[in-house]
């Protein structure tokens, strides 16, 4: 998961990395009210997960609160490369000496970590890497020994930071790591990482991806997400354990086991080109072991995608067995019977392998108008693709 810049550097004050004081807000009248307790020049900064604010008018000095509450005004509802600003941040300006890169990643193809640390940050850094690379120092981290004080100070003298600034980069570099372990961060960036006048070193941007494996140690990062920009479906499925993702097409897609939804989304994509170029709207794997709850479940999220015009339930029994997959495709539908929402979409099953007959028996003595077996897997792609074609 990224982060908005006002949340790396949120979990960059939780980790003692220094940073500049300001707040997130979402109106211009919120924008004037913070530039005015900050009481000196500020930056109005939009929060898009994208580079290249800068260039396109989404960070804007303003020194008072009218002249904040106009930038904000302009930089709210922006389109950035697009991404629409729901949000900025409102900061102190911090005057600038020098301008400095530094970061942490993770290097799966070494099983490590990677430092990567150059003097002159502040522009795109893939610029400096390609026209200047001597100029961004590589330093591999290992996993277990990390980065201490003598680990830091190597960075630091590959990167060629000034003297009068080295120690202080190093225990930042040192806080960094701290932010990437503890928080389980797969990268950790600052650019531009400045030396102010007064030679004071502070993080003035930050970048920062968390590692969704390991939301289950962090409880607090269910807060990190931005549901703004989350399809409402796939919010819904989540807050029901659904392995979901929207797509663009027309057929809904209920399967149990990744590669076996994998392989129809193929199917589908490939029978709806006889069929004005018809296409999967969705990944849906209830999963090996799902139980009739969770297929009932599935089944309300794929009916209620105003985008679906046709339903494919893909399953290949197993540890489910069939005959609980059809009474959990009977289940969704009466549920949905229930709340007043008629079901007029096709739903087009092929359902094989452990306690299939006893499956489709189910479904044919539902009698459900809606309900169609196909008995092959390229036969119900088709016919499914012919039936969100129509």
């Amino acid at each position: 998961m990224d982060l908005f810049e006002y949340q790396a550097k949120y979990l960059f004050g939780e980790h003692e990395v220094p940073v500049v004081p300001g707040e997130v807000v979402t109106t211009p009248e919120m924008a004037a009210e913070v530039a005015g307790k900050i009481g000196t020049t500020v930056v109005v900064k939009a929060q898009v997960k994208t580079g290249g604010r800068g260039k396109a008018g989404g960070v804007k000095l303003a020194t008072n609160p009218d002249e904040a509450a106009n930038h904000a005004k302009n930089i709210l509802g922006m389109d950035i490369k697009g991404h629409t600003v729901h949000r900025v941040l409102v900061t102190e300006a911090a005057e600038i000496a020098d301008e400095y890169y530094v970061s942490f990643l993770l290097d799966r193809a070494e099983r490590a970590f990677l430092a990567m640390a150059s003097v002159e940050g502040g522009v795109e850094i893939e610029e400096v890497a390609a026209t200047n690379p001597e100029a961004l120092a590589k330093i591999r981290v290992d996993a277990i020994e990390g980065v201490d004080a003598a680990r830091a100070a190597q960075i630091v003298e590959a990167a060629n930071f000034p003297a009068e600034v080295a120690e202080q980069v190093a225990v930042v570099l040192q806080k960094l790591w701290d932010v990437m372990i503890r928080e389980d961060a797969t990268l950790v960036e600052v650019n531009p990482l400045v030396k102010t006048p007064d030679g004071t070193v502070l993080a003035l941007d930050g970048k920062v991806t968390l590692d969704g494996n390991a939301d289950y140690r962090h409880a607090n990062h269910a807060d990190l997400v931005d549901t703004s920009s989350i399809d409402p479906i796939e919010l819904r499925a989540r807050d029901l354990d659904l392995n979901y993702v929207k797509l663009d097409g027309e057929v809904g897609i209920v399967g149990n086991g990744a590669g076996l939804v994998m392989s129809t989304l193929d199917v589908v994509a490939y029978a709806g080109e006889d069929f004005g170029g018809v296409e999967p709207a969705n990944f849906l794997d209830i999963g090996g072991g799902a139980s009739a709850e969770v297929m009932a479940n599935g089944l309300d999220i794929v009916l209620n995608d105003p985008s679906v015009r046709a339903v494919f339930v893909n399953v290949f029994g197993g540890i489910t067995a069939c005959d609980a997959v059809a009474n959990g495709i009977v289940g969704a539908l009466n549920m949905l019977a229930e709340k007043g929402e008629s079901v007029t979409k096709p739903i087009v099953c092929r359902i094989d392998g452990n306690n299939a007959a006893e499956g489709r028996r189910i479904l044919q003595e539902a009698e459900h108008d809606v309900i169609e077996l196909v008995e092959t897997m390229d036969g119900a792609a088709r016919r499914v693709a012919e039936l969100a074609g129509s």
